[in-house]
Formats: C-alpha cells, sequence, structure tokens
C-alpha cells in the first residue's frame, strides 16, 4: 500500500483554526463535568462490567486497555475516588508502566444495552494494599495490583456514537469465524502460522484451556 501523503495547506494545526470549525459548545456539555462522584455516576460505575483506560508513557506514547468483570467490578471507596482490579493478562503491563511514568488517565464505562457512557478523568497510583486487594476478590483470589483512581472530572457521554454504531443490536453482530483466530492473527504476525488446519485448531482449542484456567 502506498504512504499517504497529507496535504499541509488542508492541516489543523492549532485550537483557533479547531474551534472555528464547529458551532460553540453547548451550556450544558460544559455544565455536566463534575469533579465528584454524584449518586447517577456511582450507579453508573456500578452497572458497568467493562472499561476502556486510556494511558499514556514520559513520552508521550498512548495506549488504550480494556477491563472487563462482572457488573460493579469497579470499586467506588469515596466520592473522589475508584479501585480497578487489575487481572491476569498477557504481562506486556502496558498501562501499569505508564501510570508509573505519568498518572493521568481516562475511563470510558460501558453497559450492556446502554447508548449513553460513563467517562471520567483523573489521576491513578498503583496500590498492593491487602485490605484494598480484598474488596476485588473474585473465586477467592485477589488481583496483585489494584488501580487507585483520584477522580478529577465525570460527565455522561450522549448516545450518538453508539447509536450510529447500532452496537447493541444484533442484527448488526458480525461472525468472528469471517476473520482467523486470535492465535492464527498473531502468529502470522509474527513467527508463522502452522499450515496444517488440523495442527492450527489444537493451538486455539489450547488457548481456550487457557482462558478457563487464567481469568482469575
Amino acid at each position: 500500500m502506498d504512504t499517504v501523503h497529507l496535504k499541509p495547506e488542508f492541516l489543523i494545526t492549532d485550537n483557533q483554526a479547531l474551534r472555528a470549525l464547529f458551532p460553540p459548545t453547548h451550556p450544558m456539555a460544559i455544565q455536566k463535568c463534575l469533579d465528584h462522584l454524584d449518586r447517577h455516576a456511582r450507579d453508573f460505575v456500578s452497572r458497568a462490567p467493562f472499561l476502556c483506560i486510556g494511558t499514556q508513557s514520559a513520552d508521550g506514547t498512548a495506549d488504550v486497555s480494556p477491563r472487563g468483570d462482572p457488573r460493579g467490578f469497579v470499586k467506588i471507596l469515596d466520592d473522589k475516588t475508584l479501585l480497578i482490579p487489575d487481572r491476569p493478562g498477557n504481562n506486556r503491563l502496558d498501562t501499569l508502566a505508564n501510570i508509573l511514568e505519568n498518572p493521568a488517565v481516562g475511563l470510558l464505562f460501558l453497559v450492556p444495552g446502554f447508548d449513553d457512557t460513563m467517562r471520567v478523568n483523573g489521576t491513578a497510583k498503583l496500590t498492593r494494599d491487602p485490605a484494598l486487594l480484598g474488596l476485588m476478590a473474585v473465586n477467592d483470589r485477589n488481583p496483585l495490583v489494584g488501580i487507585v483512581v483520584t477522580v478529577n472530572e465525570v460527565f455522561i457521554h450522549c448516545a450518538k456514537a453508539f447509536r450510529r454504531a447500532r452496537l447493541w443490536d444484533q442484527s448488526q453482530h458480525q461472525d468472528r469465524a469471517e476473520m482467523p483466530s486470535l492465535l492464527k492473527i498473531i502468529l502470522d504476525q509474527s513467527t508463522g502460522a502452522p499450515d496444517d488446519p488440523a495442527e492450527m485448531a489444537k493451538i486455539d482449542a489450547g488457548l481456550e484451556e487457557d482462558y478457563k484456567r487464567s481469568m482469575y
């Protein structure tokens, strides 16, 4: 594929040029922002089984990572503080390492069936406090680390993106089998996947068994 070269005369390079393209911000979009978790934000967070957390390293490299568990997995410690478990994963530790370098985080909470979302911006620290980790135990297993988020900004986000995507509309759901399996993709992108479909099927089955063993 040819490299795309952007025409410099069409690049937006400052906030004034950006703002000139759009109508003024609706006052309600500003007024809805809170610096704490009110009863509605608490209710939303307590219902959410899934969130995405955005972080940046010290040099500005950005990352977004999913987090999921049964609804209510994010603990509300007080009106300004959230506690997120770090469950077993691939041990890249991108999110955790970034927090150590740059504590600013952005959270996006999703509730299945809800088209609106909850956004939280704040700062994070990592903890190994047994009392806090015990609040997040599943199957009698504590996470190794908890992410403590101090809330600076919280607001509910409108439904337009989800309605455009029709995310929860089952008629729009796609068949995962139309693409190769996760491991087939990773192997194709790295060491190379086996040509034998039976061998590939065994590798995929091994991943499913690993999921069963290592979720917590």
